[in-house]
């Protein structure tokens, strides 16, 4: 089999989850060909070949700018996509993410090459689509027609798909989500330390990745006061202008008289600089809102360095993987004592990762079998 991987996005989970299939594709004997923007970062040795000529999405300018931007981008990339289909036959094209924006613009091209016989599958990462851009009506109409040329949607947790219309030949599978092999630290847990300021005593949190307001920062700097002994490691980039900056939180801890206790890392954090991150901390946080029911990238990377964490999110596979495989502490989402409680369990009762077990059965291996098997 042939496959064409559409993934517009160099960075982020989508873009690491994409990298590590790819891979896994590859391995299971398909040929992959990535069709990416030209900053993709490929991993060594990857057997999948590599099409970088994708537009990038505007990361500068006024808030304006960069939606019309945004907008230019997603139907360049699409038309992309449906002319190196047709230039090349490919006849199975996987989606690295589902996306709706803008789908009653672009849709039609991709549900012509499937009434031709193109096959198309989509890994739904956040299969409950809670942002709405544009009115609702819009945003329905958006839905369905970003559903209606798959055959195939690939998720994490079983679900029935809100695809606002019926889509007959539409089936949903179930697939692992692997766990992230990131580059090993360079330092030694006490000079990681040591370079972040960080007591070699202390206990140490690591909040990772994009900060959002949907992560519950403010509670995690509210709980801090009950734990003097607790320090806080933050490392990531702002999400977007919509969302509270970091500013905003850097402030929260001096008013809460725990900024002393505070490391901020701000920015874009190169997989070369993870693996210090998590290694000068001993528990991932996870404090995820109500509204999160997806799979979480970076549980998947804190397994990688058998890093415990303390876990809140709505019905979903985060919830189902830390309770299964006793991953960490699970509390009750957006609830500030719940918060100080799970912090209290994991100081005094920490949990027992069963580790291996978890690898065995999310496996990457095992996410491409199951997808080669439902796109032939």
């Amino acid at each position: 089999m042939q496959l064409l991987y559409f993934s517009p996005l160099s960075f982020g989970g989508i873009a690491d989850y994409a990298r590590a299939q790819a891979a896994a594709l590859c391995e299971a004997g398909t040929e992959v060909t990535l069709l990416v923007t030209p900053d993709f970062q490929t991993l060594p040795g990857a057997k999948y070949k590599v099409a970088r000529m994708l537009w990038e999405p505007p990361r500068y300018g006024t808030r304006l700018a960069r939606k019309i931007g945004f907008a230019r981008t997603i139907l360049q990339n699409i038309a992309t996509l449906d002319r190196h289909i047709r230039e090349e036959k490919f006849d199975r094209v996987l989606l690295g993410s589902y996306a709706e924006y803008l789908a009653p613009l672009w849709a039609s091209k991709l549900e012509r090459l499937a009434g031709h016989g193109v096959v198309f599958g989509a890994i739904v990462h956040d299969p409950v689509r809670d942002f709405v851009l544009g009115p609702h009506w819009w945003h329905r109409r958006s839905i369905a027609r970003g559903y209606s040329f798959l055959r195939e949607a690939f998720v994490h947790e079983p679900i029935t798909l809100d695809t606002v219309r019926p889509i007959p030949r539409l089936r949903t599978t179930v697939i692992p989500h692997g766990v992230y092999e990131i580059p090993p630290a360079l330092l030694t847990r006490e000079a990681s330390r040591e370079q972040l300021g960080l007591p070699r005593e202390a206990r140490v949190m690591l909040a990772f990745g994009h900060i959002r307001d949907g992560k519950n920062l403010d509670l995690v700097l509210r709980a801090m006061q009950q734990f003097p002994d607790v320090h806080l490691l933050v490392a990531g980039s702002a999400q977007s202008s919509g969302q509270k900056p970091a500013a905003f939180y850097q402030n929260l801890a001096r008013e809460l008289g725990v900024a002393g206790r505070c490391v901020w890392k701000i920015g874009y954090i190169p997989a070369s600089d993870s693996g210090n991150l998590f290694t000068a901390s001993d528990v991932v946080l996870l404090t995820y809102s109500r509204a999160f029911r997806s799979a979480s990238g970076v549980l998947n990377t804190a397994i990688f360095f058998r890093k415990p964490c303390i876990a809140s999110g709505g019905d979903g596979n985060l919830r189902t993987m830390v309770k299964k495989f006793d991953l960490g502490v699970w509390v009750d989402p957006d609830d500030a004592e719940a918060l100080v409680r799970g912090i209290g369990r994991w100081l005094h009762a920490p949990p027992s990762p069963r580790w291996d077990d978890y690898c065995v059965e999310n496996s990457w291996r095992r996410n491409a079998e199951i997808v080669l098997r439902q796109m032939k």
